[in-house]
């Protein structure tokens, strides 16, 4: 259910991206609570991106899941910014966040829907 698109940056090299799909997956069915084998990540890497000004290091991150709660997202961008950190030293400070809910009916897997 939970899907985690990753923009970066940064050029990263096959070590670097399976480390990164990783921890991402881990990181996010542990936050929400729901089965990683339910999470899917993506990542995009090394595309030409400017914030604030400059192409500075810097990630922008998409969440998108099913029963979503809006009082976990203060909590789910500090998880995912130390991700980042962690994972490809991008400040707090360059990531932007996108959370987004939702409905069972509208997210299809295994030829039906949740």
């Amino acid at each position: 259910m939970p899907l985690l698109k990753i923009t970066t940056n940064q050029p990263l090299d096959q070590d670097q991206a399976d480390a990164l799909l990783k921890h991402a997956s881990e990181s996010v069915a542990a936050v929400l609570g729901k089965p990683e084998k339910y999470v899917m990540i993506s990542i995009h890497h090394n595309p030409h991106m400017l914030f604030a000004g400059t192409s500075e290091v810097l990630a922008y991150l998409e969440l998108k899941s099913i029963g979503l709660p809006d009082d976990q997202t203060r909590q789910l961008s500090q998880a995912l910014c130390q991700l980042m950190q962690q994972q490809l030293a991008v400040p707090a400070a360059r990531v932007y966040i996108e959370f987004s809910a939702a409905e069972r009916h509208q997210w299809g897997w295994n030829s039906s829907t949740f």
